[in-house]
């Protein structure tokens, strides 16, 4: 149980990637005051945490009527996250438009920057990958963990981005984008070997 929520704790935190997602949140909400914006804060987080535990629940009776496996999942899903560790590694996320306002808890902030593709994919794997009921709790605690340090690292944008210069905190999304690059590699070969093993 304790090695299920380390393992879902870390790929989630790097998926999520709480740090880099500072400079978005506080261009986005740069016209908010102190409340609104531990407000906005909040809402994003609990957001993403209805999408991802929404798929946790309800994706595999969805691939189950589409007929695509586990396997086929874990190998799609490396191949994702390799595509975004390349963003990730390149610098290339496109800079959500701060003209545009809206609800931001809801969108970019809720998904795709906290709750994006790869997160989503990420925790069906995790809870596939495990059978026991105390395993899936770990997992799950490893996920509500990582999404309680994007909380906790949007709530306190305004002083660590004030300690934190901004190349520092693109320097560490790098970081996590190489160790999401591992991760997917990882994913892709234990999809492949699976298929080999199960159908081979």
């Amino acid at each position: 149980m304790i090695n299920e929520m380390v393992t879902a704790f870390i790929t989630m935190v790097v998926l999520m990637d709480p740090l880099g997602n500072i400079p978005a949140f506080l261009g986005l909400a740069s016209g908010y005051d102190d409340r609104h914006r531990k407000r906005a804060a909040l809402h994003a987080v609990l957001v993403a945490l209805v999408l991802i535990f929404g798929f946790a629940l309800g994706g595999r009776a969805i691939l189950n009527y589409l007929h695509v496996s586990l396997q086929a999942l874990t190998v799609a899903g490396g191949l994702l996250l390799a595509l975004i560790s390349l963003e990730m590694l390149r610098g290339h996320f496109d800079d959500p438009d701060v003209s545009e306002r809206g609800n931001i808890a809801l969108v970019p902030l809720g998904t795709p920057l906290i709750a994006g593709p790869g997160a989503i994919v990420a925790t069906m794997v995790l809870l596939d990958s495990v059978s026991t009921a105390p395993d899936r709790i770990g997992v799950a605690v490893g996920i509500a963990l990582a999404l309680l340090a994007v909380w906790v690292a949007l709530r306190l944008s305004v002083p660590i981005a004030r300690h934190l210069p901004e190349s520092i905190i693109h320097l560490l999304s790098r970081i996590m984008g190489l160790l999401l690059a591992g991760i997917a590699v990882q994913l892709v070969f234990d999809g492949t070997r699976d298929w080999i093993q199960l159908f081979g």
